[in-house]
């Protein structure tokens, strides 16, 4: 991420833990993130990796979109969360949340041998995809399945999920991921 998105989010994760009326040491208990890792984090001096975001936004009672402040009164062009030096990108469109799930639109695009990999510990009951260029490969744990350009699936993992660019080539897709809330001590939106 960006510096200053990284600032922006440690400055909402801090004032989430201290609206919840949490210490650094109970919310690391709740997201099994480190003490030293949260301070970091919550001072700007480290670049989280989403799975490390999404086990904090549980901590919290929350989501991963809400502690980057993407919700409904957000510019359409999101905010970009992923992005590689080869120019690969992922960039988090909007995001609902009620009170037993949170839903996030993402619009991904992937080129030459860049891979996504995502899901580590966050169980994630539903990825919609829809690819608009090039094709898609997905590999969980259980299965590897292809997404042509036109076409759309769909998959479910407990574990981690990479995503790719079909034979090295380019890749554009939208993904809805449908994530289910945590029920932690804090059930307010950042």
């Amino acid at each position: 991420m960006r510096p200053a998105v990284v600032e922006q989010l440690g400055a909402r994760i801090r004032a989430a833990r201290q609206e919840a009326d949490l210490s650094v040491a109970a919310l690391a208990d709740l997201s099994d993130v480190s003490r030293r890792m949260l301070t970091q984090i919550e001072l700007g001096q480290a670049n989280p990796s989403v799975a490390i975001l999404d086990r904090i936004a549980a901590g919290l009672g929350t989501t991963f979109a809400a502690l980057m402040g993407v919700g409904a009164d957000d510019a359409p062009d999101g905010v970009e969360v992923w992005s590689t030096a080869a120019g690969s990108w992922a960039v988090l469109l909007d995001a609902v949340d009620t009170a037993a799930l949170s839903v996030e639109t993402w619009k991904w695009k992937l080129l030459g041998e860049d891979v996504y990999e995502g899901g580590a510990g966050v169980p994630i009951p539903a990825i919609m995809l829809h690819v608009t260029e090039g094709a898609l490969e997905i590999v969980t744990d259980a299965d590897v399945q292809v997404i042509e350009a036109g076409g759309s699936g769909r998959t479910v993992t407990a574990g981690t999920y990479r995503y790719r660019a079909r034979e090295g080539q380019a890749a554009v897709f939208f993904s809805v991921a449908l994530l289910t809330r945590s029920t932690a001590p804090s059930t307010r939106a950042v």
